[in-house]
């Protein structure tokens, strides 16, 4: 296989025309992004809830 020398003319990459990108999705930051960003954010949250629970059975025992 041929091998391109500019990456605006992919050689042997199946040919047809490219989407146009946003400045942001060509930074891989389009909408899907959003939608992992918060749910690790939700997951963050959620393991810090646990860990507040735990230290503060923790200090309740260490009281008694």
């Amino acid at each position: 296989m041929t091998v391109s020398k500019n990456i605006n003319n992919p050689v042997g990459q199946g040919g047809g025309q490219r989407k146009r990108l946003s400045r942001a999705e060509r930074q891989n930051n389009g909408p899907h992004r959003n939608l992992d960003r918060r749910g690790a954010a939700d997951q963050k949250a959620e393991l810090v809830r646990k860990m507040r629970e735990k230290a503060g059975a923790a200090e309740d025992a260490a009281q008694s």
